[in-house]
């Protein structure tokens, strides 16, 4: 593969590679850098990639991300005033809850072990099998589904997940209600 192919694979798949790397760092700009970098490694190499290319470049992505995460450490930021919920009564009140809902499993991912939010991010985010997934992260398929299985467990008892599970009446709660 030739450096045009290069730049045809850059412009044809930098978009999603920029998803990726935002769904595993959750900053626009780490997700900037990120790509980055791992299109600049993939650049030195790209003569000697056989096969896909976007699977090597995730690899490199994923690979990037873990020594970044080693170096430093990513903790909470407390803050003094908790956001304003609004009402559910009106439209802009349930397209609000909505949006909150999408923050609390967004900062519920973040809570998660970076590990395991890697898994989370190609497994259900990118849509990647068990063993391409296995294949990325440089492990076997059974800690692919070990840490899978760990961080779905870790989501549904989050307490944040928890209390806007509680506040969106499902089918069921509402029939009860009208009996």
């Amino acid at each position: 593969m030739g450096r045009d192919d290069f730049d045809a694979f850059v412009a044809a798949r930098s978009t999603r590679l920029l998803r990726t790397a935002y769904l595993l760092t959750h900053d626009r700009s780490l997700a900037e850098d990120l790509l980055q970098t791992a299109l600049a490694k993939a650049w030195f190499a790209w003569g000697r990639i056989d096969g896909a290319p976007e699977a090597y470049v995730r690899r490199i992505m994923v690979n990037t991300y873990a020594t970044w995460w080693r170096r430093r450490w990513n903790g909470e930021e407390p803050t003094e005033t908790l956001p304003e919920r609004h009402g559910a009564g009106d439209r802009a009140g349930d397209r609000a809850g909505q949006v909150d809902d999408r923050t609390d499993l967004w900062r519920a991912l973040g809570r998660l072990p970076k590990r395991q939010r890697a898994v989370v991010v190609l497994r259900f985010y990118e849509d990647l099998s068990e063993a391409d997934t296995a294949e990325l992260l440089g492990c076997t398929v059974g800690t692919v589904k070990s840490q899978a299985s760990k961080a779905l467990a870790k989501l549904r008892l989050d307490p944040r997940l928890l209390d806007s599970a509680a506040a969106t009446p499902t089918p069921a709660t509402s029939k009860e209600g009208s009996r």
